[in-house]
């Protein structure tokens, strides 16, 4: 590693504007926006990929390979990306900060604590619901229905027993009732972290989060309760993006971290801004396949913060389209083109949907070790049917100089790109049961949606407030299309269920829960957790 002031010098930022965390990290101080606001903006490059399988699919990986390769080839390059959570990394997923010569670093630090920013998200989150409950103890002056109270606690970390909970039980411990924890990552203040402009903004947003009723049914927001000043207070160095570098010196901002199956799936508006300010290119990603991360991305974060992307590279790998043409996760290895070939309408419907969008579209082929020359060739040449650049990426095994095919066809595709064609996917206008509806048809290709009872309990609430302007948040499983886990492929037909929806107003957006989908995960049979060691001089091992 480079020290991050050499890193921050070469990117334009002087050291006045760094706010450091020891030799390799740095939050980056809000006087360096108004020195940058005033420069034009480069190009916006969204890094997606096809429904995720149990091979990984690369797409944190190619997002730095490719910001290497492009920064290789002599296109001034920023990468901007999510902070890793700590319930995937100790969980089922391990770390998130690439692989193999593509990696953002001090990998071991970024993917723990890093510089405190979801931990400060958690305090934050839970000083309101700490507020909540203290509010109806001490005599509940906003009346207060404690079984109306939306607002539940987090922590960062997978913790399946406590998606469910009892509060108050034991004399003076307060009103017993329901509630449970959300994985910090699915909280409100995470999504408001990462769309709010500045400071400032983020207060307005925080003002405005609905912690639940009174007992009249009216709404009640977290500024009745006096907590957005305290709130502020502990989001206040969390608010500031993060400057790390890869392998290969590229610099890279990493803040926020919502998921994308249960959140909106995107880093920060502020950190994209100071990219597109540094950058001619940023390279920049979102949250499991498109059909999710991307679809928020344009339709939440990009509508919301006024962004338009210039493309979209969508990730796929050989193995990925064999699972979902049918072969088992350990019959991945051996060549199957025949599987392979059915596998296919799995990406070919990703980069039909991303089309619907207006952005052009590049398909990066991953490379593994045991992919046939054969199987690539088929991908190549479906993508050739669809009239659709595809380059082979070799990132993980080369860094930047394995991926430079993928950064020419970029370079190629930027050069040409009309961002006058991008638009959402729907208008605001539109009422929330007909923004789902639109979601499910045409980016899913479901035949119709089933609301549950409680979900048009939910829907009357909106009708009533008023709240059709809310954008949609999708929670679905990110391994298929449907709301069906195993349903792979490209299915159609199917009945979308909505379990329920509930309202994050703060980030400006409705989030709809549909099929087992639960915002706090549990941890696997064997967690990564059990394979990580610490050495006697302190270095991590096993944290992948």
């Amino acid at each position: 590693m480079r020290l991050i002031t050499e890193i921050a010098s070469e990117t334009g930022i002087d050291e006045q504007h760094l706010e450091l965390y020891g030799k390799y990290k740095s939050k980056l101080s809000p006087s360096l926006w108004e020195d940058l606001k005033h420069k034009p903006d480069g190009k916006l490059v969204l890094v997606t990929a096809v429904n995720p399988t149990p091979a990984g699919e690369g797409k944190t990986l190619t997002t730095i390979g490719l910001a290497q390769a492009l920064n290789a080839a002599g296109v001034k390059t920023v990468a901007a990306l999510r902070e890793p959570s700590l319930g995937p990394c100790l969980g089922m997923k391990g770390g998130a900060t690439g692989g193999g010569k593509s990696q953002i670093v001090p990998a071991d630090e970024i993917n723990l604590h890093f510089t405190g920013d979801i931990h400060a998200v958690t305090s934050a989150h839970n000083l309101l619901s700490a507020m909540i409950d203290n509010h109806i103890f001490q005599g509940n002056e906003l009346g207060l229905d404690p079984q109306r109270i939306v607002w539940k606690r987090v922590m960062d970390m997978n913790d399946r027993s406590l998606r469910s909970i009892v509060t108050g039980l034991g004399d003076g411990n307060g009103t017993v009732r329901e509630s449970g924890f959300q994985i910090t990552t699915a909280s409100e203040i995470m999504a408001v972290l990462c769309l709010c402009d500045n400071l400032a903004d983020l207060k307005k947003r925080l003002s405005r989060m609905l912690i639940g009723y009174d007992q009249l049914g009216r709404p009640v927001a977290a500024k009745e309760l006096g907590a957005v000043e305290a709130m502020t207070a502990l989001l206040k160095e969390a608010v500031k993006p993060n400057l790390v570098q890869t392998l290969e010196g590229t610099p890279v901002i990493v803040h926020g971290g919502p998921f994308a199956n249960i959140a909106h799936g995107c880093s920060s508006v502020i950190g994209t801004r100071y990219a597109l300010k540094l950058g001619d290119v940023v390279v920049t990603e979102a949250g499991f396949g498109a059909d999710l991360g991307a679809e928020k991305f344009m339709d939440i974060k990009c509508r919301q913060a006024g962004l338009v992307p210039s493309a979209a590279v969508l990730v796929v790998t050989v193995k990925s389209l064999k699972y979902n043409g049918g072969v088992r996760k350990d019959e991945l290895q051996t060549e199957n083109r025949e599987a392979l070939l059915t596998g296919l309408s799995n990406m070919e419907r990703h980069i039909e949907n991303l089309g619907k969008f207006g952005v052009p579209v590049l398909v990066a082929i991953n490379h593994f070790a045991g992919d046939s020359e054969q199987e690539i060739n088929d991908v190549r040449e479906a993508c050739r049917r669809l009239n659709v650049p595809a380059a082979v990426s070799k990132v993980w095994a080369e860094g930047g100089a394995g991926g430079l095919e993928l950064a020419a066809e970029l370079k190629k595709l930027l050069d040409h790109s009309d961002t006058d064609s991008f638009a959402p996917l729907y208008e605001d206008s539109l009422d929330i049961p007909s923004k789902i509806n639109k979601i499910v048809r045409e980016i899913y290709r479901g035949a119709d949606v089933a609301f549950s009872p409680a979900a048009k309990r939910s829907l009357a609430i909106i009708e009533r407030l008023g709240l059709h302007d809310l954008q949609v948040c999708m929670a679905k499983t990110p391994y298929s299309f449907s709301d069906q886990p195993r349903l792979l492929g490209a299915p159609v037909g199917f009945t979308m269920g909505v379990r329920d929806i509930t309202l994050s107003l703060g980030a400006g957006f409705a989030v709809v829960i549909t099929g087992n989908i639960v915002t706090m995960p549990g941890l696997p049979a064997k967690p990564a957790a059990e394979s990580l060691r610490i050495d006697e001089d302190g270095e991590l091992h096993g944290l992948v």
